[in-house]
C-alpha cells in the first residue's frame, strides 16, 4: 500500500489564501448585513412606529367614525328605520379583534410573507368601501363597510403589530399608547370631514372618496413597513406553554375585558344620534366624536406610560372602567345640552380608552413566556371582538323603542348598559385581587 504525498505549489497557497479572504470578506458582509437595529429607540424604530401610526389613524379611524355614518343612513330613505344599522360599524371594527388569535399563528408559520399580507389585506379594506358605494340594502353595507373592510384591515394589521414588537420591548406600553391613540388624532378631524362630505354629497360619492384618499395617503408608505428581526425562509408555530391557563389572572383579566368590550363603543356609536335627539345639528354630533377622540389620544398614552411605570395594573384598569361607568350614569343619562356632552366626551374618551393600551403588561403580568404571550394578547383582542361585533344587533334592540314620545328615553337602556358593563368590568378585577389576597395571606 503505497502513499502520495500531495505538494501545493505557491500559485495553489495564494490562491488558497485569496479564496479564505473572500470567505471572510463575505462573512464580515453577511454580519454587517445583519446587524440589528435598536429596540426601544433609533431611527428604524421611530420610523416603523410613525408608519404604524399612520395605518392606525386612517384605516382603524375610519371605522370608529362610524357613527357620523350611522346618523346618516338613519335619515336615507334605503336604510332608514333600520334598528341594526350599527352593526355595519361594529362589524368592521370587530373583526379586527375577533381574527388576531387565528392570524397571529399565520404570521408565525409564514413570517417571511408578512408584507404579502400587508399588500392582501390594504386592497380590500379599499374594495370594501367602493362596494359600499353601490350598496342599496343594510345587508350590502354589512358584507361590504362592515365585512370586506373589517377582514382587510385584520390580514393587514397585525404583521404590522408582530414588526412593531420587534422594535419596542421594555417601552412597548409607550409605544403601544402611540399607536392606539393614533386613531384619536384622526379621530379629530375625520368626523367633520365625513359629516361635510355626507351632507354635501352623500354616501356613495363619501365612500369611494374615502377609498381614493386612503390609497394615495397609506399605499406610499407601505415600502417602510419593515420588520427589525432577519426572517428566516420558513418559520413554525411553536410548541405554545398553555400552563397560563391555569393562572387566575388569565381569567379575570378576560372576563373584565369582555364586559368592558360589551360596553365601550357605545358612546361613539350613539353620541351622534343622541345629539340629533336633542335638536343638535350633525356638526355638531360630529364635534363630540372628535373630542372624544382627543381624550382618547391622552388617555391611551397616559395609561399606556403608567403599564410602564410598573402602576399596577388593576388600579389602572379599575380606575378606567369605574370613570368611565360613573361618567355614563351622572353626566351621559343627564345631559341635555352640548356642553354637558362635551363634558361626557372628553372624560369617557380619557379613562375608557386607557384600557386597550394596557393589554400589553396585562399579557406579560399573566405569562413571561415567549410562546404564550403572543396567544394571551390575541385572547383579549378576541375578547374586545366579542363585544364590539355583539355591541351592534344589542344597541339595536336596546335603542328600538318606537312608541316613545320622549326620543331620548329611547337611549336610556344603552346608557344604562354600559354603565353596568364598565362597572362589572372593575367588580371582577376587584373580586379577582381580593381573592389573590386572601390566598396569598393564607
Amino acid at each position: 500500500m503505497s502513499t502520495e504525498l500531495e505538494i501545493i505549489t505557491p500559485r495553489q497557497v495564494t490562491d488558497l489564501g485569496q479564496e479564505s479572504a473572500d470567505i471572510e470578506d463575505a462573512t464580515a458582509r453577511n454580519i454587517r448585513a445583519h446587524q440589528l437595529a435598536p429596540i426601544d429607540g433609533g431611527l428604524a424604530a421611530w420610523r416603523l412606529l410613525f408608519t404604524a401610526f399612520v395605518f392606525e389613524a386612517l384605516l382603524w379611524g375610519f371605522p370608529l367614525s362610524f357613527g357620523v355614518f350611522q346618523e346618516y343612513y338613519s335619515r336615507v330613505p334605503e336604510f332608514s328605520g333600520n334598528r341594526y344599522i350599527s352593526v355595519v360599524g361594529t362589524v368592521a371594527s370587530g373583526l379586527g379583534y375577533l381574527g388576531a388569535p387565528i392570524i397571529m399563528p399565520v404570521i408565525q408559520r409564514y413570517p417571511r410573507q408578512q408584507r404579502v399580507l400587508i399588500w392582501v389585506g390594504w386592497p380590500i379594506c379599499i374594495i370594501g368601501l367602493v362596494s359600499g358605494s353601490f350598496a342599496t340594502t343594510l345587508e350590502m353595507l354589512i358584507l361590504s363597510q362592515g365585512v370586506a373592510y373589517g377582514l382587510g384591515f385584520l390580514i393587514f394589521y397585525y404583521p404590522i403589530v408582530n414588526m412593531l414588537n420587534e422594535y419596542w420591548v421594555a417601552r412597548r406600553g409607550m409605544a403601544y399608547g402611540i399607536l392606539c391613540g393614533a386613531s384619536g388624532v384622526s379621530g379629530c378631524i375625520m368626523p367633520f370631514v365625513l359629516e361635510a362630505l355626507l351632507s354635501t354629497y352623500g354616501h356613495q360619492t363619501t365612500l369611494r372618496a374615502v377609498a381614493v384618499a386612503l390609497t394615495l395617503l397609506t399605499g406610499p408608505l407601505i415600502p417602510f413597513l419593515k420588520g427589525r428581526l432577519p426572517l428566516p425562509e420558513r418559520g413554525s408555530v411553536p410548541n405554545v406553554n398553555w400552563n397560563f391557563l391555569h393562572n387566575s389572572l388569565f381569567w379575570i383579566y378576560s372576563v373584565s375585558n369582555i364586559l368592558q368590550g360589551f360596553a365601550y363603543f357605545y358612546p361613539s356609536l350613539y353620541l351622534p344620534s343622541y345629539a340629533s335627539s336633542l335638536g343638535l345639528s350633525g356638526r355638531e354630533g360630529a364635534l363630540l366624536l372628535a373630542l372624544m377622540s382627543v381624550t382618547q389620544v391622552v388617555g391611551q398614552f397616559v395609561f399606556g406610560s403608567l403599564s410602564d411605570s410598573k402602576v399596577p395594573l388593576d388600579i389602572l384598569a379599575c380606575l378606567s372602567t369605574v370613570a368611565a361607568a360613573v361618567a355614563s350614569f351622572a353626566i351621559w343619562r343627564q345631559a341635555e345640552s352640548l356642553s354637558v356632552l362635551i363634558v361626557f366626551a372628553l372624560i369617557y374618551g380619557f379613562f375608557a380608552a386607557g384600557f386597550t393600551a394596557i393589554w400589553v403588561r396585562m399579557s406579560t403580568a399573566i405569562t413571561d413566556d415567549a410562546t404564550a404571550g403572543p396567544i394571551v394578547f390575541s385572547s383579549l383582542n378576541f375578547g374586545k371582538g366579542i363585544g364590539n361585533v355583539l355591541a351592534g344587533p344589542i344597541g339595536g334592540f336596546l335603542v328600538s323603542t318606537p312608541n316613545l314620545m320622549d326620543t331620548l328615553a329611547s337611549y336610556d337602556l344603552v346608557i344604562i348598559f354600559t354603565g353596568v358593563c364598565m362597572f362589572a368590568s372593575a367588580l371582577t378585577i376587584l373580586l379577582g385581587s381580593l381573592r389573590h389576597v386572601h390566598v396569598t395571606l393564607r
